[in-house]
């Protein structure tokens, strides 16, 4: 907040510098008319009125009251002497009348470059005190200079009093509106901050439910079933997996997903099998599901897509094996310019996809919500007794550099 401040301060100096500059130039124009002011007038104006405006030049580096002081006193110096012109003959005379040019030299000095300074009168009370008597000070040189001979109406007391008000009111509502906006701005960086939170906290929690039901649902799932199809050394292997994974959570971990569809906490050593679709085999494998490979042997991806593919590929095996009492799933790999497809297809038993509870986090999170935070989609094909099938498309990308490599050792 206080950057911002001195920001809008440094704003209102610059205002007032190029203001009470341009006053200055247009009054020093005024008085150089031809029969505006007597030559020894001529000259101290000018003087008076560049005191004047090195004064406002200052005022825009520095902003101290000192300065708008000087200014205060050379400007009215200067509106005095214009007033009281002594005229071609050289004597002051009380009957004669300013020149127009003369008046409208005293408007523009008033109303311009004195008027000018209001606009920093809300920055600090001396100041504000201080411009406050210039105001009146200013006020009554224009009065001395110009009434009642010339202007019985006060035209100039007018402007310079009008000037002075409107200058005065912007500098204020400027004042006001800085911290408003500020506050404006903060409360939408406070709800934005808010709103990321969330969304992470969602992101947290989504992968965490992924995270348990690819993980130790799966395996109490099994112990549920009492290990079906599954030898029981493939069912103490993933037992204990899930054990490890469960204590170095305990301890502070974070989760990562292997390509394969398991979890770790530990950084992975090199594995010829790592980068494979052959991992994936492998594993459902010693679970009792044979799984055929067809199409595409090498594909191009990024790591991200990458690990969602396998990981969507491998929850859609699960299902299979957990599901549709069979023993054999066929999986087609396919590519075009832009997408990688996968179509997963069983023999089992099938089900009506409108019996599915949309609660189940199953397809929902570990596959659908997989691929489509990285540009993917799934669609699911299954009627009761004729099977299902399942496709899987993620995006490719053109550029190979930091991609890695999708194998199938069985696609030949």
């Amino acid at each position: 907040m206080q950057r911002i401040l001195k920001e809008r301060d440094r704003l209102l100096r610059r205002t007032v510098r190029y203001s009470g500059l341009g006053s200055c130039v247009f009054a020093a124009v005024c008085v150089l008319l031809p029969g505006a002011v007597s030559i020894l007038t001529l000259a101290a104006t000018l003087a008076l009125l560049a005191i004047t405006a090195i004064a406002h030049y200052f005022i825009g580096e520095r902003g101290t009251p000192l300065w708008s002081a000087i200014c205060l006193v050379s400007g009215n110096f200067a509106i005095l002497l214009l007033g009281i012109d002594p005229g071609e003959s050289g004597m002051i005379g009380v009957d004669r009348d300013p020149s127009i040019a003369a008046v409208a030299a005293i408007s523009v000095i008033g109303a311009g470059a004195l008027g000018a300074l209001a606009l920093m009168a809300t920055v600090s009370l001396p100041r504000l005190l201080l411009l406050g008597l210039g105001f009146l000070v200013t006020c009554a040189s224009v009065m001395i200079s110009t009434a009642p001979r010339a202007f019985p109406d006060s035209t100039p007391l007018q402007l310079t009093i009008a000037a002075w008000i409107a200058i005065g009111a912007a500098g204020w509502w400027i004042a006001q509106s800085v911290p408003r906006v500020m506050q404006r701005i903060a409360s939408i960086g406070r709800a934005h901050h808010a709103e990321r939170l969330a969304s992470e906290a969602e992101a947290q929690r989504r992968q965490d439910a992924r995270l348990l039901h690819d993980t130790v649902l799966a395996t109490l799932t099994l112990l549920a079933h009492s290990g079906v199809g599954v030898s029981a050394a493939a069912l103490r292997h993933q037992a204990a997996d899930d054990a490890r994974l469960l204590r170095q959570l305990r301890l502070g971990g974070v989760p990562t997903p292997q390509r394969s569809g398991a979890y770790t906490l530990e950084p992975v050593a090199e594995s010829a099998l790592g980068n494979t679709l052959e991992s994936v085999k492998q594993r459902f494998g010693r679970m009792g599901l044979d799984v055929k490979w067809h199409g595409s042997g090498q594909v191009l991806l990024p790591s991200d897509v990458l690990d969602a593919f396998l990981g969507a590929l491998g929850e859609c095996l699960e299902n299979v094996r957990r599901h549709a009492q069979v023993t054999e799933a066929d999986v087609t790999i396919t590519d075009d310019e832009h997408t990688l497809r996968a179509m997963i297809t069983d023999a089992g038993v099938g089900f009506n996809l409108g019996d599915v509870d949309p609660a189940r986090l199953g397809f929902a999170e570990s596959v659908v919500g997989r691929l489509r935070e990285v540009g993917g989609n799934a669609r699911l094909f299954s009627s009761p007794g004729a099977g299902t099938t399942v496709v899987l498309e993620v995006p490719k990308n053109d550029e190979v550099f930091g991609h890695e490599q999708l194998r199938s050792d069985g696609a030949r």
